[in-house]
């Protein structure tokens, strides 16, 4: 797992006058995070980022806690967490799309919003029901910190009432990924960034008189791939010094081009 580190507010000032700032949450969004810290820094003298993971839920936590400077999450700022930070500010730095990814081997390339649903609520259990081959679905997900894990479910589950049937809860995108790369019956979902030739992302359709919509940075900008989402940074007020600094920076080209190259969506 990448790890680097980052924080929240301002910053902590060091001695020998090197600032310091810590940045923890999201496996999503520390990508971004490490590689803007990492370029920043190199532009930067005196000044030293650390950034961790630990799920959208820790960052937002700390980040109100103030344990970090900035946290990281790949969803929204929920009204039960403003409840108990109210001074909580969301720094939206990207958009990213879910996608539903299964093994390279499978011979399914496409699911109905419904066929999605029903398999992550343990409704369908075996490829057959949906085309594909006999053998049984490993149902993959993230752990309950996770603001991909919140968002899937809120967009899939949550509106019927259901409630997920995981035969496994891994704590990073990078661990679903590794497990549907690994798993010829697995199915999981992952920030696009997570998209590459280990694991296939299944085009989408409403239903199954829609077209399928493929998992795409073009197709999230364009507003057609539906599943997608808001990648945060949260500060608890509003930043000051090296991490408004560093926020507005990631929020300027340079930290947009990063954004891109890391396969997520730029503002």
């Amino acid at each position: 797992m990448l790890v680097m580190v980052i924080g929240i507010t301002g910053c902590t000032e060091e001695s020998d006058d090197v600032k310091k700032l810590t940045v923890a949450g999201s496996t999503t969004v520390q990508p971004v995070a490490a590689a803007a810290a990492e370029q920043y820094m190199n532009e930067h003298d005196k000044v030293d980022i650390q950034v961790s993971g630990g799920g959208s839920s820790v960052g937002v936590q700390q980040a109100g806690e103030g344990t970090v400077d900035i946290g990281m999450a790949s969803r929204d700022i929920k009204s039960s967490e403003l409840t108990i930070y109210p001074g909580l500010v969301a720094h939206t730095i990207a958009y990213d799309g879910i996608a539903i990814i299964v093994h390279p081997d499978n011979p399914i390339t496409e699911l109905t919003l419904e066929q999605v649903t029903a398999i992550f609520a343990g409704n369908i259990t075996n490829w057959q029901e949906v085309g594909g081959d006999d053998a049984n679905i490993g149902v993959i997900g993230r752990d309950a910190n996770s603001g991909t894990r919140d968002f899937f479910e809120e967009f899939f589950l949550d509106p019927h009432g259901l409630v997920p049937a995981y035969d496994a809860e891994l704590a990073s995108s990078g661990g679903v990924h590794g497990a549907v790369a690994d798993a010829p019956g697995a199915i999981g979902y992952v920030g696009l960034a997570y998209l590459n030739e280990e694991v296939k992302g299944l085009d989408l359709k409403e239903d199954e008189n829609a077209t399928a919509v493929t998992p795409s940075v073009a197709n999230v900008k364009s507003g057609e791939y539906a599943v997608a989402r808001n990648l945060n940074l949260i500060t608890m007020g509003q930043p000051t010094g090296l991490a408004k600094d560093l926020i507005d920076w990631i929020m300027g080209p340079d930290g947009q081009a990063i954004v891109e190259g890391e396969g997520f969506v730029p503002l």
